[in-house]
């Protein structure tokens, strides 16, 4: 039997229980469109530029733990998406992205918004420096087998988003349904490879001979959906857990083990402490730069000195940046099990260490004492320490929280708890501005039941506001906090601070400075705009968004003071060598 492919296509979207799609119509894709307005379970979801479906596709993936699904056109539709896929990419989040391209019968020819520069037909090579894999399908009996391949590889091994390119003519080609249905019987799920017994035991082993052992954990904890599993294993060895920025909540900031995050950002007690580990068992991290202060060893991390295990899925990660003792291939979440399975054979008593925790208490009561001040200021413009301080307040254990670039992603990092594992979205490895608006809306899409708030900045706001328009057409009901100091705020910090200006970072001038008054821009969307005009209007009005059940706008000025630092970053070096200085408030 024949059918078309587009309808095909359709049909294998939803035996893969693909909810919805993310994307932007064109002249290459609405086949593809005009087959999913008849599918009664997949719902397109709408947006204003191509960078918002990926970033939203992108907070779905995250929030639901499934492979999202990007639409896009050809040409510019391709690399407006490009920033939002490879956020994904370097994130290890899993996306199949499904772009549209000219006429298979037209190439050569040049047809309208080729990018054909060095060679015809080759839109899809843009993508090959960040995705998995590009494929350009020119065949209709080629789609289903393509297709099944993209969600087995986005999804396997460390996630990542791969790229379907498929000729407009192919959108509407018929195509023999069996190749289709070959497919759609094989099976979903694949058996992930484990840690052997032995490399378990040599591992928590080392662990109970050590003195001072650590646990540094990344996002690919979070990502293997392995929270459960590692803190039932910290708490039966009692060992400390740091984390990288992405590693942030993989268990919950108030479990007495947890030392906080390390780097740059993080805080003296948890660099110090893995500074000076004996043994330290990374998981699911690749040690980035921030994370590690440029891996200076007097900072952050003394390796070889101290000892290093890691076990990651990627094999690229394992003593990519630090020489190991034991390096382990393997899944996290089953690897896990196994090294619990052991810790409990080897000391079936479990191990206390009451002084470790009772230093991690006082660490967390310290930091909590020098943020006081800040945190209960009635000062105006706002003190970024009270508006995450009262956003925590405010929120429930579960919600979801989105950050873009700057404050809000630092401090969030530093000093603000996340309660609940796989809650903190934040564009870690690429450090997209622009990423957190459009996450909130694709997370919240995924989890319709939990609160979900955005906190960014107003450069990162600024940068996509039509998120907005999708945001009211589909009645998603996200609450953003536009943290607005009226400036690329780090960055004129660390301006400011090695070259003594701000150019080109700060909004407008002293005779114009150009602010931007936020809530009026939601409220032209036809979205509800608050603008906080004194600190002790924030709780309240950030207590009523929420309750509203719609989509709200919350622009607060923020004064432009930096994040405390207590580990380094080497451009600090590069920009004033020979000097000890980092980011400044400007105004």
């Amino acid at each position: 039997m024949k059918d078309l492919v587009s309808t095909q296509i359709t049909r294998y979207l939803e035996s893969r229980d693909v909810t919805h799609v993310f994307g932007l119509c064109g002249h290459t894709n609405i086949a593809l469109l005009a087959a999913l307005e008849k599918s009664d379970r997949i719902a397109f979801v709408n947006v204003r530029h191509e960078q918002i479906a990926a970033h939203a596709a992108d907070g779905y993936a995250r929030a639901t733990k499934q492979t999202a699904v990007v639409l896009t056109h050809l040409g510019p539709g391709l690399t407006n998406a490009a920033t939002g896929v490879a956020n994904a990419a370097l994130d290890s989040i899993p996306m199949v992205v499904i772009a549209g391209d000219v006429p298979s019968h037209y190439f050569g020819k040049h047809p309208h918004q080729e990018v054909n520069l060095h060679a015809d037909a080759a839109q899809y090579e843009i993508y090959r420096p960040f995705v998995k894999r590009a494929w350009r399908v020119d065949k209709p009996e080629l789609v289903a087998e393509v297709l099944d391949k993209a969600f087995t590889l986005a999804a396997s091994g460390r996630p990542g988003p791969v790229l379907v390119d498929v000729p407009m003519d192919v959108f509407s080609a018929d195509v023999d349904v069996a190749s289709f249905d070959r497919v759609i019987s094989g099976t979903r799920a694949l058996v992930k490879p484990s840690l052997d017994e032995a490399a378990a035991e040599r591992i928590v082993q080392n662990l109970l001979d050590a003195d001072r052992p650590v646990l540094y954990v990344g996002g690919g904890i979070i990502g293997a959906g392995a929270s459960p599993e590692l803190a039932e294993f910290a708490e039966h060895l009692s060992l400390p857990v740091a984390h990288s920025l992405m590693g942030k909540g993989a268990i919950p900031d108030d479990n007495p083990l947890v030392l906080g995050m390390t780097g740059f950002w993080g805080t003296a007690f948890t660099n110090e402490t893995t500074r000076t580990a004996d043994w330290i068992l990374a998981l699911g991290t690749r040690f980035a730069e921030a994370d590690s202060s440029s891996w200076y060893p007097e900072y952050t991390f003394d390796i070889p000195a101290t000892r290093l295990m890691q076990i990651d899925i990627d094999p690229a990660e394992l003593g990519r940046n630090y020489p190991l003792e034991i390096g382990a291939l393997a899944d996290l979440k089953s690897a896990l099990v196994v090294l619990l399975r052991v810790a409990r054979r080897l000391a079936p008593e479990g191990v206390q260490r009451p002084e470790l925790v009772a230093q991690i208490a006082a660490s967390r009561d310290e930091v909590r004492r020098r943020n006081v001040e800040a945190q209960s200021s009635d000062a105006w413009p706002m003190r970024p320490e009270r508006i995450l301080s009262e956003t925590r307040e405010v929120l429930p254990a579960d919600a979801i929280i989105t950050t873009d670039v700057g404050w809000n992603k630092n401090g969030v990092g530093q000093q603000f708890d996340i309660l609940t594992p796989g809650t903190f979205l934040t564009p870690g490895g690429f450090a997209t501005m622009g990423f957190g608006a459009p996450a909130a809306v694709g997370a919240k899409i995924g989890c319709p039941d939990r609160v979900v708030v955005s906190l960014v900045g107003d450069g990162g706001f600024g940068q996509n506001p039509a998120v907005l328009s999708t945001a009211r057409e589909e009645n998603v009901p996200v609450v953003w906090v536009v943290m607005n100091n009226n400036a690329f705020g780090t960055i004129a910090g660390l301006e400011k601070a090695a070259f003594d200006t701000t150019y080109g970072t700060v909004f407008g001038s002293a005779e114009d400075p150009m602010y931007t008054d936020f809530a009026k821009i939601a409220e032209a969307y036809g979205v509800t705009g608050i603008r906080i005009q004194s600190a002790a209007e924030f709780k309240p009005a950030l207590e009523r968004a929420i309750a509203a059940g719609e989509p709200v706008v919350i622009d607060v000025s923020m004064v432009n003071v930096p994040t405390p630092t207590t580990g380094h970053w080497n451009i600090l070096d590069i920009y004033s060598p020979g000097e000890t200085i980092e980011h400044v408030a400007t105004h």
